[in-house]
């Protein structure tokens, strides 16, 4: 009878294993392709940096600093958002090399425009990779202030992969002048242990929380705790994805520091800088 049972088991896995198959082809397939998409991208250069602003919640004309977001260029010229290959990515090489080109870009555009603030997403992976590090280390050398003006920004989850590395990476950065940000923060399950030992300057709250805020008391219990443990850690706090006037006015009343959204402005690759610069030249032609 115990036998029985268990050949039911392994038939009934079978099955599943079976019918499942086709997907599991399907989603390695769509990774296959994602990943040689975005090294063709690399090889042939088609990166672009898009800009969101990030602006203070006290006075929302005014913008604490900009977000860059690495976009791919598909060979038509459409551009494709980290969020749709990122996971196809993350633990290659290619993902360093995204890594690698999202922070030239970044630290090209603050050597460009001294008046700007820049944060620029990494992997906790490419903290030891050796072409991150020196692309990172010369522009603060060749630049002295420059890391001042420099935010990285590191994705809860990426960061509680090598804690320990990710801390004394951070201690060392720090002392010359760059701030860290803790991305989508709420999403994954950082231990409050190492978020004591992490001193992140910035926590963003995950935009799962964010959206619909003004209307959902569950996102507002939740956002208002994660916001309670930002102060107590003395970050700047900054809500994700605010896309409504309600929604800001709610943020703004629980005291948030800061906020980002397409009700501030959408990522663009053509930035108000950018913009005028081709307008400055226009009138000099």
């Amino acid at each position: 009878m115990v036998q029985s049972a268990a050949q039911g088991r392994k038939a009934k896995a079978d099955v599943f294993l079976t019918e499942a198959s086709p997907l599991a082809f399907a989603v390695d397939a769509q990774d296959r392709a994602a990943l040689s998409m975005v090294q063709s991208a690399l090889q042939e250069g088609r990166l672009r940096m898009a800009y969101q602003p990030v602006i203070m919640a006290r006075d929302p004309g005014r913008v604490a600093y900009h977000e860059g977001l690495i976009r791919v260029l598909d060979p038509s010229g459409r551009a494709i958002p980290a969020r749709d290959f990122i996971h196809a990515i993350e633990v290659a090489e290619t993902g360093r090399l995204i890594d690698c080109a999202a922070l030239e870009m970044g630290l090209a555009t603050l050597v460009a425009q001294p008046g700007l603030r820049i944060a620029v997403n990494m992997s906790a992976r490419s903290i030891g990779y050796p072409r991150w590090t020196r692309i990172l280390k010369r522009a603060l050398a060749a630049h002295p202030g420059i890391g001042d003006r420099l935010i990285l920004e590191i994705t809860e989850q990426s960061a509680m992969l090598v804690p320990e590395i990710v801390i004394a990476f951070m201690d060392e950065m720090q002392m010359m002048g760059i701030a860290f940000a803790l991305d989508d923060f709420g999403a994954g399950f950082t231990s409050f242990r190492y978020l004591r030992e992490f001193f992140f300057d910035i926590l963003k709250i995950d935009g799962q929380f964010i959206r619909n805020i003004a209307r959902d008391p569950d996102n507002q219990m939740l956002t208002q705790a994660l916001l309670s443990v930002g102060r107590h850690f003395e970050m700047m706090t900054v809500a994700e994805s605010v896309e409504t006037p309600e929604d800001a006015g709610f943020l703004q009343a629980i005291g948030i520091d800061c906020m980002q959204g397409y009700l501030f402005g959408a990522p663009t690759v053509r930035p108000a800088w950018v913009v005028g610069a081709e307008d400055a030249k226009r009138k000099r032609a």
